[in-house]
């Protein structure tokens, strides 16, 4: 049984891709505009409820959006290993042309999809208006003995949440654990189903098995200092020097390259209905650099 096929029924629309899986997509904003399309891709064990309060906001500043879950995540079909950035990549191509979308965009990733919104970036560079990086891991992190040793943790940790989902585990915390973000209902829901759910988890550590691979393959794409980039950073900025340093360089790197501080906010909560806004406004300043 896919996950699709496992859980409750899915917001959006299931879309069928060239080799015939489906992926769930959740469109947002209206019907038609002239402005780019924001492509928002979660973090590692995250999917489209992720980004809920972030899409409607967007919506309400004329913005069209478009989040979903990739392979085996959510709602979606499995798709074929590794789950690595490039697979991710290939996939979200079809996902675009099969509803069609040819952009421009301007993408937004959080988390470990900092390394896929960098690759899919750099094979499509001629239709990207801007990046935001909301608390995103950067493939240049793996050159520090500290953070790749955290990542062969994090991995294990993920085969282990997947062994548990298994096994029912997760499913009486889900409830009180499932949604960190700070979600609007049904997200929520969603959010907290996922927890729990076996084949969401798997996928999910699927992904975080191929963290390594990943960041070898968005190194070595095209990265263009001409792109619009906002960084978006949980806190005050007054964090670790070395952690600091590697989170803010793609903005440093850009040519308009801008970083904005969330006090109060945590690496899940940035994304929730309290903190969005932040997001917004990093894409909305994107949007006008791009224009300018």
């Amino acid at each position: 049984m896919s996950t699709a096929e496992a859980m409750t029924s899915p917001r959006g629309r299931m879309v069928e891709i060239a080799d015939g899986r489906r992926l769930r997509a959740i469109p947002a904003g209206p019907d038609a505009s002239q402005r780019p399309l924001v492509l928002l891709e979660a973090g590692s064990f995250g999917f489209s409820a992720d980004w809920a309060a972030v899409q409607a906001l967007l919506a309400a500043e004329g913005l069209r959006s478009l989040a979903y879950d990739r392979a085996g995540l959510g709602h979606s079909d499995p798709g074929p290993a590794p789950r690595d950035s490039a697979s991710i990549a290939s996939d979200l191509e079809v996902l675009l042309a099969a509803m069609r979308e040819p952009g421009p965009y301007i993408l937004c990733g959080h988390s470990m999809a900092g390394l896929h919104t960098r690759l899919f970036a750099g094979r499509n560079a001629a239709k990207v208006r801007g990046l935001v990086l909301v608390d995103a891991v950067m493939p240049e992190a793996m050159d520090h003995p500290v953070a790749s040793h955290l990542v062969d943790q994090f991995n294990n940790l993920s085969k282990l949440a997947a062994w548990g989902a298994s096994v029912g585990l997760q499913r009486p915390l889900a409830g009180a654990l499932g949604d960190a973000i700070g979600l609007p209902a049904p997200a929520k829901a969603e959010k907290q189903e996922a927890f729990a759910h076996a084949a969401h988890n798997r996928w999910a550590a699927a992904e975080v098995d191929a963290w390594h691979v990943s960041a070898a393959q968005a190194r070595a794409a095209p990265f263009d200092p001409d792109w619009p980039l906002a960084v978006v950073l949980a806190g005050d900025g007054r964090g670790p020097g070395a952690r600091h340093a590697l989170q803010t360089a793609p903005a440093e790197a850009s040519r308009h390259g801008t970083v904005l501080y969330v006090p109060g906010a945590n690496h899940a909560s940035l994304l929730g209905e309290r903190h969005a806004g932040h997001i917004v406004r990093a894409v909305l300043s994107l949007e006008a650099a791009a224009k300018a």
